[in-house]
């Protein structure tokens, strides 16, 4: 099942995808044909957790599969435009990035532990969008391609067993950043948040549909070339190991974001190096997630 966010005239709201992905029914239309109302935005809906009609809806996908909207008719926005929260990080968490990277970083080449940032949630762009350049702040942007996690389920000291109960599912996202205000300030935090550098897309497919443990390809491409390519089998840290790890005394809520570290090949990491310019076409694809454009401006 693969839920979205959409824009349709003036208004935007929940949905979910048919089983061919090219047609949006919005969740007041399913609502309706359940006989209760539901949540017009995609945080309510997962902030329903248990209550969350996971089953039904999908039994009226299947009863109606020429229902819907047709994609080319709407607009997708990030699955989660406005998170309540800022987007929790991982900093290199696969092996090969760690050791690409290792001159623009002070700690150890590959982690002991998990290193943890976060993004602003107002860094959040949807497929399709731009990300600005902002030339007055930066010379040095980047692409870093990675799975997103949606926490569905709130849950502090949550034990490795009993992760995936905690998740909702899955996007793409692009840690995008700006490299030299990440060696300024130290902190990865401001080179990391500026406005748009988290595009996220084009929806959240959900846990049902992606048991742990699995092993996606990911990839991220500018202007038609392949940059990175990898499998999500090769984290330092597992999902579970992350919400294990991430909510030892600290409370993970519905609808939190979890950005999961990315593979090698950043542009820092190219000889000669390789930042992103105004026009670059930027794809971050993860197998059966989706495929996540986005345009430099």
């Amino acid at each position: 099942m693969y839920f979205v966010t959409y824009q349709y005239a003036s208004f935007s709201e929940a949905g979910v995808l048919s089983e061919d992905r090219q047609k949006v029914i919005p969740l007041s239309t399913i609502g309706m044909m359940l006989g209760r109302k539901l949540p017009e935005t995609m945080v309510e809906f997962i902030q329903l957790e248990n209550e969350a009609p996971i089953a039904a809806i999908a039994e009226v996908l299947r009863e109606h599969p020429n229902m819907g909207i047709k994609k080319e008719m709407l607009n997708l926005l990030a699955p989660i435009p406005k998170p309540e929260r800022n987007i929790f990080c991982l900093g290199k968490n696969y092996a090969d990035h760690a050791q690409e990277i290792k001159h623009l970083a002070t700690q150890e080449d590959v982690p002991e532990s998990p290193i943890y940032f976060s993004k602003l949630s107002s860094s959040v762009t949807g497929p399709d969008s731009i990300i600005m350049s902002h030339v007055n702040a930066t010379k040095q942007v980047d692409y870093e391609v990675e799975l997103a996690i949606i926490i569905g389920k709130k849950g502090e000291n949550i034990s490795k067993r009993k992760a995936e109960e905690h998740i909702f599912g899955y996007t793409v996202a692009n840690d995008i950043t700006a490299r030299d205000l990440q060696r300024k300030h130290s902190q990865w935090y401001k080179g990391k948040s500026l406005d748009t550098f988290c595009p996220l897309g084009p929806g959240i497919l959900h846990k049902s549909a992606l048991p742990l443990p699995f092993n996606l390809k990911l990839d991220c491409r500018v202007n038609g070339v392949t940059m990175q390519s990898s499998y999500t089998d090769k984290m330092i840290f597992d999902i579970p190991t992350i919400i294990n790890d991430l909510s030892q005394g600290m409370t993970l809520y519905p609808g939190d974001i979890i950005l999961t570290g990315t593979p090698a090949g950043v542009g820092a990491a190219q000889d000669p190096p390789l930042f992103l310019k105004r026009g670059d076409i930027i794809e971050s694809e993860i197998e059966k997630i989706g495929l996540l454009r986005n345009r430099i401006q």
